[in-house]
């Protein structure tokens, strides 16, 4: 065939594949017309899933009656006049394509009515019209789109949208990502003339955050902190969950860009990084978060759709933003409490043995007779018991010569109450029982002391500063030679970890220094471990980029495990160290380590106050 052009109506019908992929399509164009025209009301209302009736309205500047027939015509925008125009774009439209798209696949009514006319101006196109005629019509300030009968005429298309529920959820889902990405405007929703939702203008913080909790639900702002980082010519702001509140599916991910809403891979990694070891496996953050930058640093003119952007210094940003979550979720910790005084528990119960089995024993030695004889084994934790250690366990004087009677320990008042409280008990050899002002809280001794020493075993590592030890008797490890080979290559990397490793012989190792931080662990499984992580990563750079992971899994072996049965000062010191560690709400894998219940709802449990 000979070249040729295509008919006008079929170029808009091309360029509506790109655009208009369903009816929510046709409400993302139309709102960020809405945005750009300086609207502070905005009213949707879709009948049948959008496929019968979209309708939006506005109380924007208008569109002057001359301007109606090129509104409808291809590429002519009041957006943009210049290429330096198009390499800063502030607005949210652009190309001028939208409107022409949605006209040659629907049936489309635009009147308009700008501030110093005397009525409001009308057009009605399908597509296949060539000149387009305004008409005179009654309307306040503002503009009003009517889409009807989308895919009317092209019935392949109409084929592929599903029911009127799955396309209604789409433009629902759309809708309350536009709402967040200007607070300033008033958004009302109807479906099938019933309203949805009704958002008004959210002009203060508190008001924001109402907004937020309405389209994400009040959990979410509970279990939310804000963030406002700002740096470099860029700042980052809004809400991102505490990594115990994820999903398993990444459905409540919204992110602007200078108002825009996007999905770019870029950020997304950066995202994923910042909640690298305080996620869960398989689970996904949730996140409202707002960048504003320079807009010529941003590119976004780089998808059909305008939902994805490129910019000019993706390194740059992508540090950025990994920097302000991750620094933000490290300060996430508990808060201290100011009181002027705690109660703290007034009775120490402790039942003597018969006459037959006492002993000579100190009162922090006393075990009950149902608990295992345990290790005297140090934790790795502060060595120093700090005063509030002291003040749970002081040195109480009492004698053992009745048998049947129960001695009392009366313990003192603290003047400033800890953010995790003081330890009460080791239930079952695995959880810390403490009290605090408001309530108790469980303590995971395993995850937490995990997190513990992995933040400290990473902060000496990165500074290149892990202390090491000689080892009074030299390990021998048994190995595959190709592990040998592996731990003869990667010596140096051995020893930025804080051992000394050799060769011996064609499968055996020798294991002469470890780590001071992690004392007493089984360093043969611990080396057979990281020799595995390293096959798995790879070599060389892979393994320095994997490092948190390794170093993950030596704190894991150097932590305390369960059954092992902790005195008072331990746990108290355990609970000191969690105050001042950074993301010790978490343990390397993403579980939470430890869980509080108010008094509120301890009362509620037995009915108390009802």
């Amino acid at each position: 065939m000979r070249i040729h052009s295509l008919p006008a109506q079929l170029v808009n019908q091309i360029a509506a594949g790109e655009v208009v992929e369903r009816p929510a399509s046709v409400v993302k164009e139309l709102l960020e017309n809405c945005f750009d025209a300086g609207a502070t009301q905005v009213s949707v209302e879709i009948e049948k899933g959008g496929a019968s009736l979209i309708k939006i309205r506005d109380n924007g500047c208008g569109i002057e009656k001359e301007d109606l027939p090129l509104a409808l015509s291809r590429h002519a925008t009041s957006k943009i006049q210049s290429l330096q125009d198009l390499e800063q774009v502030e607005t949210m439209g652009f190309r001028g394509e939208a409107l022409p798209s949605i006209s040659s696949v629907s049936r489309l009514s635009l009147i308009s009515r700008v501030a110093d006319s005397q009525c409001a101006w009308r057009v009605q196109a399908d597509g296949s019209e060539e000149e387009l005629d305004p008409q005179p019509g009654p309307h306040p300030l503002g503009t009003t789109i009517e889409v009807c009968d989308l895919f009317y005429n092209t019935p392949a298309r109409r084929k592929f949208l599903k029911s009127d529920k799955t396309e209604f959820t789409h433009i629902e889902t759309l809708f309350k990502r536009m709402a967040l990405s200007r607070f300033d405007i008033t958004f009302e929703l109807k479906n099938n003339q019933r309203t949805v939702f009704d958002f008004k203008a959210a002009i203060t913080e508190d008001e924001q955050a109402q907004r937020v909790a309405k389209i994400f639900g009040a959990a979410f702002l509970e279990n939310a902190i804000g963030i406002d980082f700002e740096a470099s010519g860029m700042r980052l702001h809004g809400w991102v969950g505490l990594p115990t509140f994820s999903r398993s599916q990444q459905d409540m991910q919204y992110f602007y860009v200078n108002g825009r809403l996007i999905k770019d891979r870029l950020v997304t990694h950066a995202i994923k990084q910042a909640y690298q070891d305080v996620l869960f496996s398989g689970r996904h953050p949730v996140y409202v978060l707002f960048l504003q930058l320079d807009p010529s640093y941003v590119d976004v003119n780089a998808h059909p759709q305008k939902l994805e952007v490129r910019f000019r210094e993706g390194r740059t940003v992508h540090d950025f933003l990994f920097k302000a979550l991750h620094r933000s979720l490290a300060d996430v910790r508990p808060k201290s409490q100011e009181v002027e005084t705690i109660d703290l528990p007034k009775v120490v119960d402790f039942t003597p043995l018969p006459a037959a089995e006492r002993s000579e024993r100190t009162p922090q030695s006393y075990q009950p007779r149902s608990a295992p004889t345990q290790s005297a084994l140090p934790l790795n934790v502060d060595a120093q018991i700090d005063a509030y250690t002291k003040l749970v366990a002081p040195e109480p004087a009492f004698n053992i010569q009745e048998p049947a009677q129960k001695i009392v320990v009366e313990l003192p008042k603290a003047e400033l109450a800890p953010p995790l409280g003081y330890a009460i008990a080791h239930l079952h050899s695995v959880y810390i029982l403490s009290e605090t002002e408001n309530g108790i809280i469980l303590v995971d001794a395993h995850a937490a002391h995990e997190r513990i020493t992995y933040e400290r075993f990473k902060q000496q590592y990165h500074q290149g500063t892990v202390p090491s030890q000689p080892l009074l008797l030299p390990i021998q490890v048994q190995v595959s030679s190709a592990e040998a080979d592996l731990a003869d290559d990667q010596q140096a990397f051995f020893m930025e970890l804080g051992f000394e490793l050799n060769r011996m012989g064609e499968e055996t190792l020798i294991v002469r220094s470890s780590p001071v931080l992690l004392k007493g662990l089984d360093v043969e499984s611990l080396i057979k471990d990281v020799l595995a992580d390293i096959i798995e990563h790879g070599m060389s750079e892979r393994v320095k980029e994997q490092s948190n992971e390794i170093l993950a899994t030596i704190a894991c072996h150097g932590s305390v495990r369960a059954n092992r049965h902790l005195t008072v000062p331990e746990m108290n010191t355990l609970l000191r160290d969690m105050e001042k560690t950074e993301r010790s709400g978490q343990c390397n894998h993403g579980r939470p380590t430890w869980v509080e219940v108010t008094k509120k709802e301890l009362d509620a449990l037995f009915l108390r106050g009802q």
